[in-house]
């Protein structure tokens, strides 16, 4: 959780922004965290960072054309420092809200460069999804079913989801027994599914989205064809068909203790099936490998992952990885994937 304190200072930098521009991750988490703080003071343009794992400075030219007053750097991890310099040399505040475990030493660097950092895993050591903790500063009961799906897609139930249910009681689960549950399970789930897919869309298609989205106030909207819903649930269905087919051949690469499923095509979609996969296989390690030219984009899943991610990338050139616990990512050269997976079968035989 966010103090008192910083709730009412990250308050204070939304009402100075007269031209805020959110830049955030590509997911869920980060777009409903977006739109949370968008519909809260009703100003504001959003741009969806694809770049992993950081936000670089390739996307200043993003801010240069849109010419905001201030920056909101939503659920990434990790930012360039040539970012930060560009930022400062235009003389544009910067208020970074995150959840990823990170360093205090960090945090105190930041500070030092005028970053307005926060991250409930600097207080106690708990990683709230960014989408809960704009929830807690917006304090809009009207957006609550915004940040449920947030959260249940970051892997949270948040102590709101009963005030979530008495108001859209038809669109969650009165006892859910986990938030992959809700995911896969109820209306609300199919909505974040939705909405996820549609991210995975043409740069005009999401501005659209997004723009309808800001504006919308009932969820059930969504599941309604219109003129407004025709693209995104067109989205949702060319995607949810191919996902699908993944699933099935992903299922097919069971091993007493790993799933390890690698694949190509033009959409990367790796942590979509990892997550889906570890809500059918909680026991299981996962390993989902999107391969692109020399590129793989790894998501895993499972008990204590983020460790077995980090040892298993150690020794691989130009390698990336981290995230959560037990739920992380990686870049690797393709090339490596065959050292990659012999690493993780050896780690999980120990």
């Amino acid at each position: 959780m966010l103090t008192e304190k910083q709730v009412k200072e990250i308050r204070e930098h939304l009402e100075l922004a007269q031209n805020p521009l959110f830049l955030f991750d590509n997911d869920n988490d980060g777009l409903t965290s977006f739109l949370l703080l968008r519909r809260f003071i009703g100003r504001g343009k959003g741009v969806v960072i694809k770049s992993y794992p950081e936000l670089n400075a390739s996307y200043f030219k993003r801010v240069k054309e849109l010419n905001p007053d201030y920056i909101f750097i939503l659920d990434k991890p990790d930012v360039s420092s040539e970012f930060f310099d560009k930022a400062k040399q235009d003389n544009l505040p910067v208020v970074w809200l995150d959840h990823h475990q990170v360093k205090k030493s960090k945090a105190k660097e930041l500070k030092k460069q005028g970053i307005n950092y926060y991250n409930p895993f600097l207080n106690n050591k708990t990683s709230e999804p960014v989408s809960y903790l704009c929830y807690k500063i917006t304090n809009k009961k009207e957006d609550v079913w915004l940040a449920v799906i947030g959260c249940i897609s970051d892997a949270f139930i948040p102590n709101f989801y009963k005030e979530f249910q008495q108001q859209y009681p038809e669109l969650g689960k009165k006892s859910p027994s986990s938030a992959f549950d809700l995911l896969y399970n109820s209306e609300i789930g199919k909505i974040a599914r939705i909405l996820d897919f549609s991210l995975k869309d043409k740069t005009t298609n999401v501005v659209n989205m997004m723009k309808f989205m800001a504006k919308l106030k009932n969820p059930y909207d969504i599941l309604e064809e219109t003129s407004k819903t025709e693209q995104i649930l067109k989205r949702y269905n060319e995607i949810n068909s191919n996902y699908q087919e993944l699933i099935k051949k992903a299922k097919n690469n069971i091993t007493d203790k790993l799933i390890f499923f690698q694949y190509k095509g033009n959409l990367s979609l790796s942590a979509n099936i990892s997550n889906q996969l570890m809500f059918e296989f909680p026991k299981k390690i996962i390993v989902v490998a999107y391969v692109k030219e020399d590129i793989a984009n790894i998501s895993l899943r499972g008990k204590n992952v983020r460790k077995l991610t980090l040892e298993a990338i150690k020794d691989i050139p130009n390698a990336t990885g981290g995230g959560h616990k037990d739920a992380t990512g990686a870049k690797i050269s393709s090339s490596y994937l065959p050292q990659f997976k012999e690493k993780i079968e050896g780690l999980i035989k120990k």
